[in-house]
């Protein structure tokens, strides 16, 4: 039985345990999809799409409908990534953030079906602040005031992450 998705963000304001249930299944695929990227780890993307899942529960009551429901569960998704990664940047900085090195290594000529990994790859590979910038610009369509204003950095920055994200991915894949 599908409900309609107003009537789920209501129930689910109002305590309902089971609408809220609902919106998860809708959109926990997208969430942790959204989550993978930005933190190029499957354990940390996990452990964000709960702590995503458990805000927009805690914060639902916030949610007026001017915007999709979507919408400001994506937005509230990438500020509890970004809040993790601060926590943890200084320590990420020491690893390599692909289970996989050489991967990014082999060459590979073509667009076969392994281009594909080859792009999540180097995706993966990019330094942090990087590759936040390139996913919500590039894979989330943010503008650069709305990446500057998620993750505390000047427009200015955001537009240098994005064009060196574009430069160490287009040396990487050209390996």
């Amino acid at each position: 039985m599908h409900s309609d998705p107003t009537d789920l963000i209501r129930r689910a304001q109002q305590g309902d345990r089971a609408a809220f249930e609902a919106l998860y299944h809708a959109h926990v695929g997208r969430v942790y999809a959204l989550c993978l990227r930005l933190t190029a780890d499957a354990v940390q993307a996990e452990e964000r799409t709960q702590d995503a899942f458990v805000r927009a529960w805690e914060r639902l009551a916030t949610f007026r409908g001017e915007s999709a429901f979507s919408s400001w569960l994506y937005r509230l998704t990438v500020n509890e990534v970004l809040l993790g990664r601060r926590a943890e940047r200084r320590r990420e900085q020491r690893i390599v953030t692909t289970d996989d090195p050489a991967a990014l290594e082999r060459p590979r000529r073509g667009g076969g079906p392994e281009m594909g990994l080859d792009l999540e790859h180097a995706v993966a590979a990019l330094p942090p602040g990087a590759r936040e910038v390139f996913v919500l610009h590039d894979v989330e369509g943010y503008r650069h005031e709305e990446i500057a204003e998620l993750t505390g950095i000047a427009v200015g920055t955001s537009k240098a992450q994005l064009f060196r994200a574009r430069r160490l991915l287009r040396e990487a894949l050209n390996r």
